[in-house]
């Protein structure tokens, strides 16, 4: 394994990327100071760095922004997936300049710095993304210092100490704690996020949150369902005590046979009640194990807003928003499981439907609204299976 290159910081830098490999990549450092260390990925979309930042999803992650202008329309309070980010910081291609935007509250570095997350720009994230694209999503530090002292050697060791996601449950640190009713239906211009009307006779769905986006409750309640959200650890009793006509698996970060410890024999014992179910994502992952597939590490995962993926029922391609390190191996998939989306960049799978039960799942993230609106029927099937 290479070791660090001599340190010699170039004039100006005051952050810097330190990769498990001993690459040493220099920039400016931008939002909180103080370093951070996980995997560094790439995600390919042109807007939506709040929502991304805040995607339960990337908690463990650093996030290589391949579009060169982030920043550019500020920050707003309602733009989130989560309160608070859970990637752990951002690099970006061009410094952060002043917001244009009229929804615009505050500028991108402020509200990174006011959340504790480290931003780093000047890097050419070309060259980085080529480089997981060649050799793996890396373990590396993310630092950020004003007077531009670092030290590269104790990054370094930061970088190759840290174990990597695989075999990481990270859902049970992101997950809430208790559950609640969610409120609120999608965001209208002028009107941000208003109720979707009287939630009486409406299906009851009881959502498992792993790490969820807020955009999947708002499209549930969107589809004509109410939800209530229970934690990640959430028993087989704890579940049904709430009457539910449908269950839904959210997405989340981390390993999903990790998280399978304690999610997938309640998962199987759920499916044995023949209620419909839905899962995204993790969700997605996490029900495939439940009937006896396998999941692996990807080479570089998919994370972007413009992954093409092909319906096999009919053959319509989607245009999906993705953000996954994780697949369902299609081949492991049991014979009451049929494949029902595949990616139209690599052929892995991205959907199965059993044959014997109401249950399907996804591996990309259709409330994310690529498209714009491409997958949406996922949530009126699954609502219309519970009516």
């Amino acid at each position: 394994m290479a070791d660090a290159k001599p340190v010699t910081v170039p004039e100006g830098a005051t952050g810097v990327l330190v990769l498990a490999s001993g690459d040493v990549l220099w920039g400016r450092g931008f939002g909180a100071e103080g370093e951070a260390v996980g995997e560094v990925c790439f995600h390919t979309a042109m807007t939506g760095y709040q929502e991304i930042m805040t995607d339960p999803s990337f908690a463990g992650q650093i996030i290589n922004f391949t579009f060169p202008h982030i920043g550019n329309v500020g920050a707003n309070p309602e733009d989130l997936e989560a309160e608070d980010p859970h990637a752990l910081g951002m690099i970006v291609r061009q410094d952060v300049t002043e917001p244009s935007n009229f929804r615009s509250v505050e500028r991108l570095d402020a509200w990174m710095r006011k959340h504790d997350r480290v931003g780093l720009s000047g890097i050419d994230t070309r060259a980085l993304t080529r480089k997981i694209r060649l050799e793996g999503a890396p373990n590396g530090v993310i630092a950020h210092h004003a007077d531009g002292r670092f030290d590269i050697p104790l990054l370094l060791d930061m970088a190759r100490k840290w174990p990597g996601l695989e075999g990481m449950d990270l859902a049970i640190t992101v997950s809430v704690e208790t559950h609640y009713g969610w409120e609120g239906g999608v965001w209208r211009l002028g009107f941000g996020y208003g109720p979707e009307g009287a939630e009486d006779g409406r299906p009851h769905v009881v959502a498992i949150d792993y790490g969820a986006k807020r955009n999947i409750f708002r499209n549930l309640v969107k589809a004509g369902a109410k939800v209530t959200v229970l934690p990640a650890t959430a028993t087989y009793e704890q579940v049904m005590s709430f009457n539910p006509d449908g269950i839904f698996l959210s997405n989340g970060p981390g390993d999903p046979a990790a998280t399978g410890e304690y999610a997938v024999p309640v998962i199987r014992r759920l499916l044995d009640t023949g209620k419909p179910l839905f899962g995204i994502c993790l969700g997605h992952q996490l029900l495939g194990i439940a009937v006896g597939a396998s999941t692996s590490k990807m080479h570089q995962g998919h994370r972007g807003a413009n992954h093409p993926v092909k319906r096999l029922s009919d053959g319509l391609v989607e245009i999906t928003s993705m953000n996954h390190g994780f697949a369902v191996e299609s081949a492991t998939l049991p014979a009451n499981a049929r494949e029902t989306h595949v990616s139209l960049f690599d052929g892995s799978n991205c959907g199965f439907e059993l044959t014997d039960r109401p249950a399907f799942s996804v591996q990309y993230h259709p409330e994310a609204s690529p498209g714009p609106q491409d997958s949406f029927y996922l949530f009126e099937r699954f609502v219309g299976m519970m009516a």
